[in-house]
């Protein structure tokens, strides 16, 4: 008798953590919440590479304006508007943004 009952006891405790194994696994806790923080970790490393990348290319740029003069000349006329004597600027005006279509009801 007392085999039958540690033999029932035993079952229990085995579907109790059975249970309670696949409640932590499909709950707010469980998988799902680890798929949504690997897909976290993942955007977040693209967001880092994006902007070590940017990172680089300014390096490399003001590398290049303190070694070249003539990309200094450059970016300063562009920057301060100058230009040479004989040189002719076309000034465009900007474009106006489309407007957005009008909701039809």
């Amino acid at each position: 008798m007392s085999t039958a009952v540690r033999r029932t006891a035993y079952s229990a405790a085995l579907v109790l953590m059975a249970v309670y194994g696949y409640v932590a696994l499909t709950g707010p806790q469980g998988i799902p919440a680890l798929r949504a923080k690997w897909g976290e970790i993942r955007q977040l490393e693209e967001e880092n590479a994006n902007l070590r990348r940017d990172n680089d290319y300014k390096k490399q740029r003001i590398e290049r304006l303190k070694n070249n003069p003539a990309e200094q000349e450059l970016e300063i006329r562009k920057r301060l508007k100058l230009q040479r004597q004989g040189e002719t600027t076309f000034i465009l005006p900007a474009q106006p943004a489309p407007a957005p279509p009008a909701p039809s009801k």
